[in-house]
């Protein structure tokens, strides 16, 4: 018997357009996803995936890439297909309802800072998670999502409290930080919150009340260990 349901939030971003108008191909990280995924499971939880208009995000094949995204990518690429096909389209964002999940997801890839960051719907079901106390799970670029969630005057909901997220550092030395429209570390301090940096592509996570966050693809496991040692 299921111990509940986990809700993964995907971005339905497949292009990052740049400041230059050029456009960046991207899709979720293999690893963001598989990592959680396989851990709440195992955990004996049910995983539902969503995305804004049940769209399926490409997979971003830099991480099936092994010299970037490591030896163990593939495992990742392929728990992560796997695991979409079996569930079929995700739900339509704005069709979900946080009262049927324990805990929601994050995972990254550049798509949450095309559109994640500011989706309604999405900062509507956050909003109610935080207020219920549920566990909220963010990790590398997926942390933008949080920005979503405002009060009525607009205020980030989110400011003021303790998270990590991928670094300007971290966005540079992937070669990606130039001809960002804008950094993911340095918006989230620019609005409040405390980012804790770590070390460049070390696993690093910080907990925060029942807000959990993971600087890079090697914090996936722990953001959901975590999360999983809080249902408990």
């Amino acid at each position: 018997m299921s111990k509940g349901k986990v809700l993964i939030v995907m971005s339905a971003a497949s292009v990052w357009e740049r400041t230059d108008g050029s456009k960046y191909p991207t899709g979720y990280w293999a690893e963001e996803l598989a990592a959680p995924h396989e851990k709440f499971v195992e955990a004996g939880y049910t995983v539902d995936f969503a995305s804004p208009g049940g769209v399926l995000q490409p997979l971003d094949e830099h991480s099936a890439d092994p010299a970037v995204a490591g030896e163990e990518c593939g495992r990742h690429v392929a728990h992560a297909r796997k695991a979409l096909e079996e569930f079929g389209s995700p739900l339509k964002l704005g069709e979900v309802s946080i009262d049927d999940y324990v805990a929601v997801v994050l995972p990254g890839g550049h798509g949450p800072v095309v559109d994640l960051f500011q989706d309604a719907d999405l900062g509507r079901l956050l909003a109610k998670a935080d207020k219920d106390g549920k566990p909220i799970g963010a990790v590398c670029h997926g942390p933008a999502a949080l920005l979503s969630a405002r009060d009525e005057d607009g205020n980030w909901l989110f400011a003021g409290r303790r998270m990590t997220a991928f670094t300007d550092e971290e966005e540079q030395l992937f070669g990606t930080a130039e001809g960002a429209p804008w950094l993911l570390a340095s918006r989230l301090r620019e609005l409040g919150a405390d980012h804790v940096a770590g070390a460049a592509y070390q696993q690093h996570n910080i907990i925060d009340g029942n807000l959990f966050t993971g600087q890079n693809p090697a914090s996936s496991a722990r953001l959901a260990e975590d999360m999983i040692a809080a249902l408990r």
